[in-house]
């Protein structure tokens, strides 16, 4: 964001529902992704009425998700680590190894046992994925602090409209620039494959060798000045 700032833009950084000081209902129908991007969407017509949107994670699959159901709103989409959902979907259907590394987010549908497992370990496996300092690691723990159940709902929302989901998908006109760690713990690189038949028709994709995960914590000169390229690049 400071970089984006320094070179003329305006970066706003959201919570999205269920996090940080955004509000928390309690109920998974609350998480639904079209109620999600409709947050998103308020907002982006709030500060002008169009945007390069950017997304990491939960944020990534938001960011897909307001591209294809809110296109007027989107100049470019720029991903990080998180393919479309369509390849997603494939590699999760034909591949063990992407279902192995999905164990995560399978777990975190069950009731109850995640908060119990986040609340205990929730700074260790942060430590584990990238680098943190110990001030960021109990800012984020703060931060949970109230959020566990709503910010796990993500997960239980999308077990529940998986169906829905599909029906969302539209082509992506917009140039997306997709960041890659290459290290990424979660996803396949098979996954950044076939994307066309998705309809994503201008895609820039940024390989960086030794990050992980969290890409922006292992290399955020490269990944503020990817992203700043892109949205530099009015020919694209």
């Amino acid at each position: 964001m400071p970089a984006l700032a320094r070179a003329g833009f305006r970066a706003v950084a959201p919570d999205l529902r269920g996090y940080g000081d955004s509000p928390k209902p309690r109920d998974i129908d609350s998480y639904k992704m079209n109620l999600i991007v409709g947050d998103v969407a308020e907002l982006i017509e709030s500060q002008g009425g169009t945007c390069i949107l950017v997304g990491h994670d939960w944020g990534a699959t938001v960011a897909w998700f307001v591209a294809m159901m809110r296109p007027d709103l989107v100049r470019k989409l720029a991903i990080l680590n998180i393919p479309h959902p369509s390849a997603m979907a494939r590699e999760l259907k034909r591949s063990g190894a992407q279902k192995r590394k999905m164990l995560h987010a399978f777990f975190a549908q069950l009731p109850l046992l995640p908060e119990i497992v986040m609340k205990l370990f929730g700074k260790m496996v942060l430590r584990m994925l990238g680098p943190f300092t110990r001030q960021e690691l109990d800012d984020h723990a703060r931060a949970w602090r109230g959020s566990l159940r709503t910010m796990l709902n993500f997960y239980r929302a999308i077990r529940r409209t998986r169906g829905q989901l599909r029906k969302l998908i539209r082509p992506i006109d917009v140039p997306v620039l997709f960041i890659w760690a290459e290290r990424e713990q979660f996803i396949v690189p098979q996954a950044l494959e076939g994307w066309e038949a998705y309809g994503v028709r201008d895609l820039r994709i940024e390989r960086i060798a030794h990050a992980r995960h969290f890409v922006q914590h292992d290399a955020p000169e490269r990944v503020s000045q990817a992203i700043l390229r892109f949205a530099q690049d009015d020919a694209r």
